[in-house]
C-alpha cells in the first residue's frame, strides 16, 4: 500500500519532512504548496529525482485532490488553524507540525474537530523519538517515584525565516510555545501528575535588538527560567538560553526518583542511571533506531516520526502524538509566557477558563 503525501509549506521544516520521507519505500509526494516561489523551489529540490509532485501556490488547491492521502502541514504557526479548518474538510490523514496552535482558543478548536475528523490528526512533537530520550522513557521505571524533571536547552538564536514571521509572538505564539512546546510535551509524558502552577522569568536580551521589520521590533525573548508544580508535588524546570551555541551538547535531561536519577543529553549516546542505595552509577550505551536511513536536523526522530504515523495509518491505531498532547504542550508555553508579562504564577485551571 503506498501513500500519497501533500506538504503544506516548504519551507526548513517542509524541507526537513521531504527529505525524510525521500528514504520511505511507500510513499509518494505527490504535491507542495507554498505562496512563497522561493520556497516551493526549496521544496522542489528537496524532492530531487524521486518525487516530481504537481506545485500549488494555494494550499486549498493540494487538498481538493481525492488522491493525497496523508497531508503535512509545515506552514508558520499563525496559518495553522486556517489550514486546519480547511483540512477538517476532507477525510485526510494529516501530520500537524508543533505547535499545534499559536493560542488557546484555536488550540481548543482543533483538538474538538480532531475528535470527529475521520483520518488520523497527529501533532508534530518528534523529540519523543530522539534516541536518548526513548532510552529514558523505558529506564524510567528503575528509579522509582518521579519527584523532579529537570531540561535544559542552550542553543543558536532562531533562524531566519520568509517574511521574517518567526520574530514576532502574535505569529510564533512566543518562544515559549514555538520552540519549547517540545519540552513541555517531554514533562507531560515523563511527570505522572497533572501540572497545577508555572511560574516563569524571561527575557530579550541579546537577539534580535537591532533588527526592525517595517517599523517593528522583534518582541521574542530569548531566554528564561520555567518551573512547573505538579498536583503529586513533582516539580519540573526548564533552562533555556537561545545564545549559548557552540557547547557539547544542545539539551540536557535530568529525571530524578527516589531511587536514583537519569541523565541523558542531545546529541548523545548515553544514558547514566543512578542508584541511590548503592550510591552507584552506570552508564548504559543509547542505541540508535535501526530503522532510520535519514538524520536530518532532529538526529533521525523525524524519520521514525514518520514511520510510527505510517504504521498507525496502515494498522488503524489510534495516533501515538494525538491533538490532546499537542493541546497539553501549548498550555504550558503560553502559560509561562504569561507569567513573564505579569510577573506572577499562573494556575493552570483558572487559565484554562
Amino acid at each position: 500500500m503506498s501513500l500519497n503525501y501533500g506538504i503544506i509549506g516548504t519551507g526548513m521544516m517542509g524541507c526537513e519532512h521531504i527529505r525524510n520521507l525521500k528514504k520511505i519505500s511507500e510513499v509518494n509526494i505527490s504535491a507542495i504548496a507554498d505562496p512563497n516561489e522561493n520556497s516551493r523551489q526549496w521544496g522542489m529540490a528537496a524532492c530531487g529525482e524521486k518525487f516530481k509532485p504537481q506545485q500549488y501556490n494555494d494550499y486549498k488547491e493540494l487538498l481538493k485532490r481525492p488522491d493525497i492521502d496523508v497531508v503535512v502541514v509545515a506552514s508558520p504557526n499563525f496559518t495553522h488553524i486556517d489550514v486546519m479548518r480547511d483540512v477538517f474538510e476532507t477525510d485526510k490523514h494529516v501530520l500537524l507540525e508543533k505547535p499545534m496552535c499559536t493560542n488557546l482558543v484555536d488550540g481548543l478548536e482543533v483538538l474538538e474537530k480532531s475528535k470527529k475528523h475521520q483520518g488520523i490528526v497527529w501533532v508534530g512533537l518528534e523529540y519523543r523519538f530522539m534516541a536518548p530520550i526513548q532510552s529514558l522513557i523505558n529506564h524510567s521505571c528503575d528509579i522509582g517515584n518521579i519527584k523532579m524533571l529537570s531540561i535544559r536547552e542552550h542553543r543558536f538564536p532562531f533562524l531566519e525565516k520568509v517574511d521574517d514571521w518567526n520574530r514576532f509572538n502574535k505569529n510564533t505564539g512566543g518562544t515559549l510555545v514555538e520552540k519549547c512546546c517540545h519540552f513541555f510535551d517531554l514533562m507531560n509524558l515523563l511527570v505522572p501528575s497533572k501540572p497545577t502552577k508555572i511560574y516563569a522569568s524571561g527575557g530579550q536580551d541579546v537577539n534580535h535588538l537591532n533588527e526592525n521589520y517595517n517599523g517593528k521590533k522583534p518582541d521574542i525573548i530569548d531566554n528564561s527560567f520555567v518551573i512547573i508544580d505538579y498536583e503529586g508535588g513533582q516539580r519540573a524546570m526548564l533552562d533555556l538560553c537561545m545564545f549559548a551555541e557552540g557547547g557539547k551538547y544542545e539539551q540536557e535531561i535530568v529525571l530524578t526518583g527516589d531511587k536514583g536519577k537519569l541523565e541523558t543529553n542531545i546529541p548523545g549516546s548515553e544514558l547514566l542511571l543512578t542508584n541511590r542505595k548503592e550510591y552507584s552509577f552506570k552508564t548504559l550505551e543509547v542505541s540508535q533506531d535501526s530503522r532510520i536511513k535519514e538524520i536530518g536536523f532532529h538526529h533521525g526522530a523525524s524519520y521514525v516520526e514518520h514511520l510510527e504515523l505510517i504504521n498507525c495509518i496502515k494498522s488503524g491505531h489510534k495516533p501515538l502524538v494525538d491533538t490532546q498532547s499537542g493541546f497539553n504542550s501549548i498550555v504550558l508555553g503560553l502559560a509561562a509566557q504569561e507569567s513573564i508579562t505579569t510577573g506572577d504564577p499562573i494556575y493552570l485551571e483558572e487559565f484554562l477558563k
